[in-house]
């Protein structure tokens, strides 16, 4: 009875304390070492350039709603001056900003695919959609363009955009790209 006891005490003692900073295991966003949200490099660099409308290295409060006013047509002037807290905001304050971030709570391509989701359906809403498409100069999806783009995004073969066919759509291409390459005994360095 003695050394089944202390067995057990010593089991205990030798737990390692919880880690606050692992993710938990079904949390579908990828952490970085501080338990934030994963910022890729190409990632940053593709959003910066996104954002930066005039191609000077800055973006300005003007370029910043000239973008998200698609995406959020109510969003206050003041929010957009909040978000570019800098008169000279560029790739390095974007960087500064993003890559140790510690949001543990946030999930990014949740709250994107809010945007397509107005009505909280569960689904990309194709009204809103088309509308995007439109906004972002693409020009109006004709039914055969949106049936191609739901049948490339629905993973799940349900014929609607989920959350999770959506959170697979967005996820980090070159990433994807890199795996499915070695898997198929492609070169390294990733040329092509």
């Amino acid at each position: 009875m003695k050394a089944s006891a202390s067995q057990n005490g010593a089991a205990r003692n030798s737990s390692p304390p919880p880690d606050t900073r692992r993710p938990v295991e079904d949390d579908p966003v990828p952490r970085n070492e501080f338990g934030g949200v994963l910022v890729h490099e190409e990632d940053l660099k593709a959003a910066f350039e996104f954002f930066d409308i005039n191609k000077r290295g800055v973006i300005t409060a003007a370029d910043l709603k000239s973008r998200l006013g698609i995406f959020y047509k109510n969003l206050p002037a003041r929010e957009y001056k909040f978000l570019i807290s800098e008169p000279d905001f560029t790739y390095q304050s974007l960087h500064k900003l993003l890559v140790n971030n510690e949001l543990r709570d946030f999930d990014p391509v949740k709250e994107a695919f809010k945007v397509y989701d107005p009505h909280e359906t569960g689904y990309v809403d194709i009204d809103t959609l088309k509308s995007i498409f439109v906004n972002l100069g693409f020009g109006d999806l004709s039914t055969d363009d949106v049936q191609v783009l739901v049948e490339t995004a629905d993973a799940d073969g349900d014929g609607r955009i989920s959350l999770a066919d959506f959170r697979r759509m967005v996820g980090p291409t070159k990433h994807k790209e890199a795996a499915v390459d070695a898997l198929h005994g492609g070169t390294k360095g990733g040329g092509g």
